[in-house]
């Protein structure tokens, strides 16, 4: 069965010059091509579309979805891959709808919030595991008691630096900047100076130079980071920038 460009602009949502936009880049290419020059697509390309669509989610740009595409050629397991990440976040997310809809109506009732409720689904500890793996089970529990230690206002600001953290990377990095300019050197001493203020880290006493290449590198290498910094492409800026602070500067 097969489907005109039309049909599947309009089932994803998305419009005909982006799906030839798309097979121009070779990320989604049409089954076929008719005589009239019309595109048209079967269910295997509807399955490469929509890992695309996955992956735009993620925040990744298109070349940097095009080296995932070209890299990982099994649908079937990429897709399944996507689906774990897709439930993780929807559980994720169901948990914080939940807790605000709690605060909302203590709020609107005159009753005073659940404190231990309020933080349902802003959880730091699904990846308690992966770091006792990298860094040690000491090095976790001294981070999650100080995170559990912070207030409310505290913990925002926090989230807030670091949203725009990310957010300035990735504005660097979508103008080209230099990594080793002014601007992305500027950008590197604050990374470092917020992993300094994580407790439990190796950057905690003083930045240690290993440490920071190996996050710059991972930064890369997995596509949760990447997202931060909008795909490998924006995350390989900020792992040049900061291996040449790094090797100037620790």
């Amino acid at each position: 069965m097969e489907w005109s460009i039309q049909e599947i602009a309009r089932l994803a949502g998305t419009t005909s010059r982006t799906l030839r936009h798309y097979d121009e880049l070779g990320i989604v290419p049409p089954s076929r091509t008719g005589s009239n020059g019309y595109r048209y697509y079967d269910a295997a390309a509807l399955v490469r579309l929509q890992r695309v669509l996955l992956l735009r989610e993620l925040g990744l740009g298109l070349p940097a979805i095009r080296e995932v595409i070209e890299g990982q050629r099994d649908d079937s397991q990429a897709l399944a891959t996507h689906l774990e990440w897709l439930h993780r976040e929807k559980d994720r997310l169901d948990r914080q709808i939940a807790s605000v809809e709690d605060t909302l109506t203590a709020l609107r009732g005159g009753e005073q919030p659940m404190a231990e409720n309020m933080f349902e689904g802003f959880d730091h500890t699904q990846y308690k595991e992966e770091v006792e793996q990298r860094w040690g089970a000491d090095a976790y529990a001294r981070s999650d008691a100080w995170w559990r230690g912070l207030s409310a206002e505290e913990r925002t600001a926090w989230q807030e630096r670091v949203s725009r953290l990310g957010a300035d990377w990735a504005a660097a990095a979508e103008r080209g900047a230099d990594p080793a300019g002014a601007e992305a050197q500027e950008l590197a001493a604050r990374h470092v100076e917020w992993l300094r203020g994580i407790p439990g880290t190796p950057a905690h006493a003083g930045p240690a130079k290993e440490y920071v290449l190996g996050l710059a590198e991972m930064y890369v290498a997995d596509e949760r980071f990447a997202a931060n910094y909008g795909g490998t492409e924006g995350a390989g800026f900020v792992r040049d920038a900061l291996r040449l602070y790094a090797e100037r500067e620790l």
